[in-house]
């Protein structure tokens, strides 16, 4: 997967399309199901989508401007916009969708390529803004999964799996209790280590089925291990 926040844009629209599929499926008694995030419902997920894409275009204007503005006004604003959003009729969810992921796209391309260089502060901290693509697109494609709509790890792509895998890896990594684990992925004899590799487990199997697991939204169930034994516990992921 290309690191070049331009040519990923390709990668979001495609995910933001079937994003926009699966939202049209739904009906007010689908969004008021549970999604697999405790605590929240569908209707909370699509809503953290909207305000997460306008969360997206503050720091993209903050790096093309230089105005320090923040991804969201407040951590607790940014609770109360999504609780207040979870409700909404379907059609309006669907609309808020199709209209900030248009202001996404709008804000991307009105970045002059110096400022893709500028530092940000997202979330939990400075972040380079050449990474804002990726993050959105890291944000459609774990939350579609969280949806529990019938869109698996499985349908994401091998790039995008292999990209997410090796972050989740590196972020556990450099955690306050990293696991010891080999990830190795099926079909290719490629290996990556967290801690150390003497006497770690190794937990094999395709790479979207590893991110899903590694990031704590599966169950491991195709995985293998060995030697023999329960799988371990990922650490929390962001």
């Amino acid at each position: 997967m290309t690191t070049d926040p331009l040519l990923l844009m390709g990668e979001v629209d495609a995910a933001t399309s079937r994003l926009l599929r699966t939202a049209a499926s739904f009906d007010a008694a689908d969004l008021a199901a549970a999604s697999l995030l405790p605590g929240w419902t569908r209707g909370h997920v699509l809503a953290h989508l909207a305000r997460n894409a306008d969360g997206f275009v503050n720091l993209l204007t903050a790096a093309r401007t230089g105005e320090a503005l923040p991804m969201y006004a407040s951590l607790e604003a940014r609770t109360a916009d999504i609780e207040a959003g979870s409700s909404r009729p379907p059609a309006a969810h669907l609309d808020d969708l199709r209209r900030t992921a248009d202001l996404f796209s709008e804000a991307v391309a009105a970045m002059p390529a110096e400022a893709w260089a500028a530092t940000v502060q997202a979330r939990k901290g400075p972040w380079p803004a050449a990474l804002l693509v990726w993050g959105r697109l890291r944000e459609i494609e774990v939350h579609h999964l969280d949806l529990a709509a019938d869109y698996r790890a499985a349908d994401w792509s091998e790039t995008f799996a292999h990209r997410l895998l090796r972050e989740a890896a590196s972020h556990h990594a450099t955690g306050p209790t990293p696991p010891s684990v080999v990830l190795r992925l099926d079909g290719n004899g490629h290996e990556v280590v967290i801690g150390e590799r003497f006497g770690a487990p190794i937990v094999a199997g395709p790479a979207p089925d590893l991110a899903a697991w590694l990031i704590g939204r599966a169950d491991g169930a195709p995985l293998s291990v060995t030697p023999d034994g329960p799988l371990p516990t990922p650490p929390e992921w962001i």
